[in-house]
């Protein structure tokens, strides 16, 4: 399944959707190059989650928490990771919380992840350098999975 994305508030307002219908200890993956839009939908999910802090690109930190919502939001980005190495952080941990996993760059650890997730992979329509158009790819693994799938794209076509 593919959806077409036209601007920045688009973007978030997908993610608001994916917030609206997630439920503690879902996984979200995010793919997509740089700059493709992953941080601006995991912000419309922290909107929507209530989070009053700034969600920000946790590209240099790997995680970044956010507990102050109406879930928690633990949002990583495994772009940076050293050698595929995730001994500096307890993933399980942060799976086991009754809270909503967003992770960038999830093709670095895919074997360390569970089988059940939500993907979406951000495509770029065109390169031209300010162009907000995207192409996302959904990939649903399990059956609550493709329920939350189901459930945001019938919020976000309202």
């Amino acid at each position: 399944m593919k959806l077409e994305i036209n601007s920045a508030s688009e973007m978030q307002k997908l993610g608001a959707s994916l917030a609206h219908n997630a439920e503690p200890h879902d996984l979200l993956l995010l793919n997509g190059d740089l700059g493709a839009g992953k941080t601006t939908m995991t912000q419309g999910l922290g909107r929507a989650l209530k989070i009053r802090r700034p969600v920000k690109s946790p590209t240099f930190t790997i995680v970044r928490e956010y507990r102050e919502g109406t879930m928690p939001l633990f949002h990583m980005d495994f772009y940076r990771l050293e050698n595929d190495d995730l001994s500096s952080i307890d993933l399980n941990s942060y799976l086991a919380e009754p809270g909503l996993v967003v992770i960038e760059w999830p093709q670095l650890i895919m074997d360390d992840l569970p089988d059940e997730y939500l993907q979406l992979t951000i495509k770029r329509v065109d390169d031209s350098w300010n162009s907000t158009k995207r192409m996302i790819e959904f990939e649903a693994k399990g059956d609550r999975n493709q329920k939350w799938l189901k459930d945001t794209l019938a919020e976000f076509e309202k």
